[in-house]
This record gives structure tokens, sequence and C-alpha cells, in this order.
């Protein structure tokens, strides 16, 4: 491991400590060790960040460039990130506990959203609004100014990516805040934009905690839209304080999401999509796979299929790309150990798995199947964030949906059938901002992803995204 012991922020243009000097300890979820330190951006770091991206605004370096050369920095992004991509892998990886491929492969994601959104820069056009002779009508896309990113600690770079290429795409500065358990690899970023000929201040980077960095960021007056994937009650405390201010807000909430097997289900499909759905990244994944709905029929084949599966997962460190890698941390192992012994508790069934690792030092669940689990179940409504599946019967499509739709959120859901017919009556009734068919994470940049219920609003990714980002000005002249 060759990751440097103390990281910076990245302000206007330049990397530097915190105003109080304070600074941030970054473990290894694999084994609990200290690892490194980043500096501990707090109120006055907030406000040095923003004064940054204000001045980089209102200069409009940014926004007044040619739009496809806009779009050639952000390419250029794509381009360093991908030369760097090993480097930057392995602090992932050890910060994150992600393994290695996982995390090559996020650092390539995180470049694809660069791409993507930079061959869209030159695509952001107004439009000719005819209202007779004597008068010119036009709209011009007009980015919001400062955009403030809170970034959660799953997947920060993709997650950075996925809001940040399009925001500069569309002329905006931005201020990241990155997340204090996994902060240290989205300086990167800040190295890269340097180095490609971003203005000072266009992009800024700070790590701290959301009690006050995170706070300070959203109440500050100079910050023009806020975009937030994490948590509902943070979530809710993110949209009060745009509606405070009257700024608008994108934001991607948690999921409590269900794939629904129906009788005549390929079920090597099911099988494969389930290990990807729900076991990737041990479940820390807002769009995973965490309910698997059974048509009761095959309930039972399917539960040994499963077992079976779950036998062949090899538990460890991310450096040796082990199917379970570690939680993030302590509390979030508690967390979803809690929520495990509920289920228990309420009468369900542990098939495999239900505890953490016992003798590790590190922040290890045991994959873990839910057998039998009721619909109204903590397990069946809670956000578990860990390698957890809760599997259910049902005895018709209407039981299905039901259940299926039976919680508050509203991200993703699926369904595995043979049928296309009922495929797409089904994906129809389903509630979720995107709908797999056959196989979960089916899509990619290019399709627009976002919840409904609480799962949030707004769409991240896909042409949908760029329209989060710029406001339309209406210019009407007489020119009789």
């Amino acid at each position: 491991m060759g990751i440097r012991s103390h990281w910076k922020n990245y302000i206007d243009g330049h990397f530097v400590d915190s105003v109080a000097g304070r600074t941030i300890e970054v473990e290894d979820p694999a084994t609990g060790e200290k690892i490194a330190k980043i500096a501990r951006a707090e109120a006055e770091d907030v406000n040095l960040a923003v004064a940054a991206a204000k001045r980089s605004f209102d200069s409009r370096a940014l926004a007044d460039l040619r739009p496809i050369n806009r779009g050639r920095m952000l390419i250029d992004v794509a381009r360093e990130l991908r030369r760097r991509q090993d480097e930057i892998a392995e602090v992932i990886c050890y910060e994150s506990g992600m393994g290695m491929v996982d995390s090559i492969d996020q650092v390539d994601c995180a470049a694809q959203y660069f791409e993507y959104y930079g061959g869209l820069a030159d695509k952001i056009e107004g439009s000719y609004i005819p209202l007779g002779k004597g008068f010119i009508d036009y709209t011009i896309p007009e980015p919001h100014g400062v955009s403030a990113h809170i970034i959660p600690w799953n997947f920060p770079i993709e997650l950075v990516a996925r809001g940040v290429a399009p925001a500069l795409a569309a002329g905006n500065t931005v201020v990241i805040k990155s997340p204090e358990l996994d902060p240290l690899h989205n300086t990167f970023l800040g190295e890269i934009a340097g180095s490609v000929g971003f203005p000072d201040g266009a992009i800024n980077i700070i790590a701290g905690y959301g009690d006050d960095c995170g706070t300070a960021l959203c109440e500050h007056p100079d910050i023009n839209q806020l975009v937030f994937t994490g948590s509902v009650p943070t979530g809710r405390k993110i949209l009060d304080c745009a509606a405070r201010r009257i700024i608008p807000a994108v934001v991607e909430l948690g999921g409590k999401s269900a794939g629904m097997v129906m009788p005549d289900a390929d079920l090597d499909k099911v099988v494969a999509s389930t290990r990807a759905g729900i076991f990737f990244f041990s479940g820390q994944v807002c769009s995973a796979m965490s309910r698997l709905l059974v048509h009761r029929s095959i309930y039972d084949e399917v539960v040994d299929r499963l077992c079976e599966m779950v036998d062949g997962l090899s538990i460890g460190h991310g450096k040796d790309n082990s199917d379970i890698t570690p939680l993030i941390s302590e509390r979030q192992l508690e967390r979803v150990e809690g929520l495990v012994q509920s289920s228990v508790d309420a009468g369900a069934r542990i098939a495999r798995g239900g505890a953490r690792v016992a003798d590790s030092p590190g922040y290890f669940m045991q994959p873990t199947l839910i057998c039998d689990a009721s619909p109204d179940m903590d397990a069946m409504q809670q956000e578990a964030f860990g390698p957890v599946l809760c599997i259910s019967a049902f005895d018709n499509e209407e039981e299905g949906v039901s259940i299926a739709n039976g919680t508050r959120y509203g991200l993703c859901a699926g369904v595995f059938t043979q049928d296309l017919e009922a495929a797409h009556r089904i994906a129809a009734r389903l509630k979720g901002g995107q709908i797999f068919i056959n196989k979960w994470f089916a899509g990619g940049i290019e399709t627009p992803f976002g919840g409904v219920g609480e799962s949030g609003f707004g769409r991240e990714k896909g042409q949908d995204a760029i329209r989060n980002y710029y406001q339309t000005k209406n210019v009407g002249c007489l020119i009789g």
C-alpha cells in the first residue's frame, strides 16, 4: 500500500490545510487500522470554497467558454482519470473496502460520465419562438451559478462525476463535500482539474462532517443549487434548507428495491442478478435488490439455488478481490446486525449468514439470506445497506406487485419472467424510477436514474440529468 499519510482540501486551484488545522482520520474498514489523515473542512473552510466558486462563476471564465471547449476539458478529465486509474483505485480499495477490480471499474465509470457530458456540452441549446411580424423571441439556457454537491460514502468518485460533470458542462462552478469516511480519492479530481485547464475556483473539493461542514455548505447564501445523494433523514434536512432558501435541489435518497420472480423465470438469470444485485460491494448500494419476491410454486427451489450461490462467496479484503468485502464502519455493521436480528425476532428464518464474521478486526458481515420474511418486517421496510437479502413468497401477480410497491421508497424494481407481455405489464405497475427486466442493474450512465416517493426526485444520468443544471431565460424583442 503506497497511500500518502496526509491529504488536503482543494480550494481556488490550490491544495490547502483547514483553517483550524484539524484533520479527519481515515481507516481501512477491512482491518480497522488508520491509514491517513485529511484536512477537516469546517465553516470557515466552506466560506473560502464557496467564495472561490462564486468568484470563478462571476468571472464567467467557464460559462463564456465556447461549449465545445468546456466539453473538451471534461473529456480531458476522463483521459486523466483513466491514465491514473490504478493509483486512484488503490486508494478507493483501502479507504472504502471495495475490491480492486471493482475500484478500477469505479474510476472508469467516473471517466465515462465526464466523456458523456463532455459530448453534451455543446448540445445545450435554446430555441426560437415565433411571435409574428415585428418580434423576435428566443430562450437561453443559463447555469444556476455555484452548485454544491454533497457526496455519500458509497461510490464517491462515481457519484461526484455523475453530478459534477453535467454541472460543469452547463457552465456552473462547483463545491464538492466529500464524505468523512472515505474522502481521499476525490482529491485526485482536484489535481486533474488543474492539469487540464479548469479555471481556479471552478472546482473545489472539501472533506468534512455533515453536521458542521455539510450544514454550513447548504445554508451558505452564495450557493445556488444543492445536489445530494444519501439517507432520507439527511435528505429531508437538505430539502428543508433548499425550501427556506428557495433554491433548486436534486436528491437521490434510499431504496428498498424488490425483484419479482415469476413461475417461468430463468433461474440462472435470477441467481446471477441476485449475486450482483445484493452482494456487489456488500450491498452498500442504494439501488440494491434487497428484497426478492418469489412465486410460491418455485420458492423452495429458488432458496436452494441462492443458498448454493452464497456458499461459494469469498469474504476478505478488497485487495484480494473477495466477493464480500467489509462494510464501511463499525456503526454500519452494528446497524445491519440489528436489522437482521429484528427479522429473527419477528419470526423469519435465516437460511445463510445472519451475523458478523467472527474473529475479524474489520467490519465484515456474512452474506445473509432472510427467508419467509413478512412484508411488514423492519428488514423488508428499512434500507439495510449490507449484504442482506429478504426473500418472501407470493401467490399471484397482484399480490407480488402489492408487496413490491409496499414500502415508502421507489428507487428501483424488477421482474424476472420469460413472458415479455407479462414483463412489460408488470413493469408498468411497479413503483420505481428504474425498472429492470431479467437483469438487475440493466442500463448504464446513458439511462436516467432517480426515485419516487421517499427515494427522492429529479433524474441523474443520461440526457435528462443535464436539465438539472441550467434554467431557461426567455428574451422577447420588439423590432418593428
